[in-house]
């Protein structure tokens, strides 16, 4: 069977935890510096505290060291990957090829999505050097993931949940050409979520003030069976810079989802111990939540933007109905709560918010009263009563043990065995004496014996085995229970194994030449190119930004989302090249219709 992990992000301890806690498999989490997202930094302190508590369900930690680093860097990145490796970290998740090149311990090492990995000859490249896994582009659909599987060994994570980037991972430069803040440094300032004007040639406004760049969030949890028949093996959840109720909700929905396609599946199992209970009803729609697309995995589709705002909307609750002078009602039949949060989309295209101040029958008294018509739609983005839910304890994982209490020549042993077939022997020498009740023997035995509230464990069977019905206080019974879980608790951590770097072989990168896109900023990051074939390679736009050159690189193709595509037989009304515009700064926009990508360019 193969193991199918669910992979949640972590911005904190705090976050890691609650994943964990949530049915997480594994969960990556930035280290103090280098990782993509500069604002999510973590002790090693933290990610050790993590990490032993993650190991306890078999739940691996996965560092995201992700940036591109200059030559003055890669001495710090050495220290801090050594300090990780012995904080017990599973995996390092790199972006920059330098680090290859450094004196690493031996961990295990993924290829982060913004080493743009969309083709066979990439991530069978990737595979040869070394990487144990690599994080596919959002972009490709079901049959180019098949493609890449059938054709390499290595392990295949795909993103399945969250925030989407326009550009192709790592192929954005528009933040740093912009206002010097590196995309590949952690630092984006995300121009790609700003309303702008869509201009022809000759400067008519074809399209006035809107998102054109900004996609809605992915959602593939309908699509999870058909994406591990492709050989995906880990689904990760983007959002290290999510709060907690957030990653308790989205990590216990596809916990449920994967569980669910597991229950009498031979084909896949869950990665990690430990049964998880749900206590409440998760629901992606009451998270931060741009809308939802299945982007390109079943093909391209021209709703993937969210045009009228980056922002969450929320669920759809229902349209107004009647507006009277301090409320409206709804043709609804969704329960509101004092202090959700409603939006809608005014007349002029922008999102309008404001909060319930008392819900009176099918009355909805809003804080202060917006504009609004009747027919309208409105959305809920906060959700009081949900939200207070998640602020309690909602979710437990237990790790199931069998438990055989067996009598012995000078006494007694309690055999643990977990359900990973990790066993355990603790075992006792004293003095037996007859129970005056001998019926109720091996109840109290079961009794204390299966008291394991206080543990990560759960007895799933147990089993007794005595030659007489002996008197055994529930004090007594209730100390070695204790004794022997610590024992067991101490097998199975001297038991973990991290899986270790993966040698390299001989390998020829798919190209000659690298220019900008190859983000190389160190000299060692040069010297593994070389190494590996590439002939002449050009400095990373952070070291010498070009001008004249693309900033961003998307299969998102605005023509395509307006209907205007030349491919399905548009006939342009326009005169193009078409451009962007926010205040100022403009852009130039060009198709490649072969390839469907769409090109941004900065004018001068």
């Amino acid at each position: 069977m193969r193991k199918i992990e669910l992979l949640s992000p972590a911005k904190n301890l705090e976050c890691g935890l609650a994943a964990i806690n949530h049915g997480a498999d594994a969960v990556y989490i930035g280290a103090s510096q280098f990782g993509a997202r500069a604002a999510a930094a973590n002790s090693v302190e933290d990610i050790a505290t993590l990490v032993k508590y993650a190991h306890q369900y078999r739940v691996k930690v996965l560092v995201a060291l992700n940036t591109i680093l200059t030559d003055d860097q890669l001495p710090e990145a050495e220290k801090l990957i050594w300090e990780i490796y012995e904080a017990g970290a599973d995996a390092l998740i790199i972006q920059d090829m330098g680090i290859l090149q450094l004196k690493l311990p031996p961990i295990a090492i993924h290829a982060s999505t913004q080493t743009d990995n969309r083709s066979v000859e990439k991530v069978k490249f990737l595979e040869d050097v070394g990487f144990s896994r690599v994080v596919l582009a959002r972009e490709l659909n079901l049959e180019q993931i098949k493609v890449i599987s059938d054709q390499t060994k290595v392990e295949l994570e795909a993103f399945v949940h969250g925030a989407l980037c326009v550009s192709y991972s790592g192929q954005c430069y528009m933040s740093q050409a912009n206002c010097g803040r590196s995309a590949n440094r952690g630092q984006c300032a995300q121009y790609c979520r700003l309303p702008y004007h869509l201009l022809d040639a000759d400067d008519n406004i074809l399209l006035k003030n809107k998102h054109l760049l900004s996609l809605k969030d992915l959602d593939l949890s309908d699509s999870l069976e058909e994406m591990m028949n492709a050989g995906v093996t880990s689904f990760k959840i983007e959002g290290r810079l999510k709060d907690v109720d957030y990653v308790k909700n989205i990590t216990a929905y596809y916990r449920k989802k994967l569980d669910a396609i597991f229950e009498g599946n031979t084909r896949f199992q869950k990665a990690s111990a430990g049964r998880t209970t749900i206590f409440f009803d998760p629901n992606p729609e009451k998270s931060f939540r741009r809308g939802n697309t299945d982007y390109f995995l079943h093909g391209r589709k021209s709703d993937i933007v969210q045009l009228d705002t980056p922002k969450s909307m929320g669920e759809a609750i229902g349209k107004v109905k009647e507006i009277g002078d301090y409320y409206f009602t709804m043709s609804s039949a969704e329960k509101l709560n004092n202090g959700d949060g409603l939006c809608f989309i005014n007349p002029h295209g922008d999102l309008t918010g404001f909060r319930v101040n008392k819900v009176d029958g099918r009355r909805v008294y809003p804080a202060d009263m917006p504009k609004l018509s009747e027919g309208i739609w409105l959305y809920r983005n906060q959700d009081q009563a949900f939200e207070k839910i998640l602020k309690g304890k909602t979710a437990e994982r237990k790790v199931g043990v069998h438990i055989f209490f067996k009598e012995t020549t000078k006494g007694f042993k309690i055999e643990l065995t977990d359900e990973n077939n990790i066993p355990c022997v603790f075992e006792v020498e004293c003095d037996k004496q007859p129970a005056q009740k001998p019926e109720a023997v091996n109840d109290n035995i079961k009794n204390q014996l299966s008291k394991l509230g206080n543990t990560i464990y759960e007895a799933t069977d147990i089993q007794i085995e005595i030659n007489a019905p002996w008197f055994f206080p529930a004090s007594q019974l209730s100390e070695w229970r204790r004794q022997a879980i610590e024992k067991l608790d101490e097998v199975r951590a001297n038991s973990y194994v991290r899986e270790p770097k993966r040698d390299s072989i001989a390998a020829t990168y798919p190209i000659k030449q690298l220019n900008y896109l190859g983000n190389v900023t160190n000299k060692l990051s040069e010297e593994f190119y070389h190494s590996h074939g590439v002939e002449e390679i050009m400095p990373g736009f952070e070291v010498k930004a070009e001008e004249g050159v693309p900033l961003m690189f998307t299969k998102h193709c605005i023509k395509y989302t307006l209907g205007w595509c030349p491919k399905e037989g548009y006939k342009a009304t326009f005169k193009e090249p078409l451009y962007l515009k926010n205040g100022d700064q403009m852009y130039e926009l060009t198709f490649d219709c072969k390839l469907c990508e769409m090109r941004i360019t900065k004018t001068l």
